[in-house]
């Protein structure tokens, strides 16, 4: 991890992606207390009408700031209110430090050029991955599980993302 350059400015940018239901929010949690680091989610942006796109230049804007040594802001989704009714949360502050690590699914995406580091965490078997997402969040949610992995799958065929972690682990 230390052999990792820094690039979003004098910050290391570690990514911990991977499909719903993978434990990438346990790793990512353990790692960054590790690392006395910030933890960001992508689950602070995405919806489950837009799992990737319209949501990322917030993200973009808040690290770019961070790349020029100042704090980056943005407003998390809040989804107290259940989907649809997603609106605007606390305000996060990103700050400048040593590492930060962005967990979630697209976290590691190639159009993500501040990252030092990427991680992905496995666990191929869709069905178990399902039942723990739901378990997670609630049968309410099983359908909307369902879209959000087939979308994940097609999202990591185009993007690459296992292929281009610089680590993968398995998670049981």
């Amino acid at each position: 991890m230390t052999n990792s350059p820094p690039r979003l400015g004098t910050t290391r940018l570690v990514a911990v992606d991977g499909p719903s239901g993978a434990g990438k929010s346990t790793f990512a949690r353990n790692l960054a207390q590790d690392l006395g680091a910030q933890l960001i989610s992508t689950d602070h942006f995405a919806t489950w009408d837009d799992p990737t796109t319209r949501w990322w230049p917030r993200l973009a804007a808040a690290l770019g700031r961070v790349a020029e040594g100042q704090p980056g802001r943005y407003r998390k989704t809040d989804w107290s209110q259940g989907f649809p009714c997603v609106g605007e949360g606390d305000e996060v502050e990103i700050r400048p430090q040593e590492t930060v690590v962005l967990e979630g699914f697209s976290s590691a995406r190639k159009a993500n050029k501040w990252l030092s580091l990427a991680i992905f965490v496995d666990f191929e078997d869709e069905a178990a991955r399902l039942e723990r997402a739901v378990r997670r969040d609630g049968e309410e949610h099983r359908e909307h599980f369902i879209r959000w992995q087939h979308y994940e799958r097609g999202w990591f065929a185009v993007d690459e993302t296992k292929a281009r972690a610089d680590y993968v682990v398995t998670s049981s």
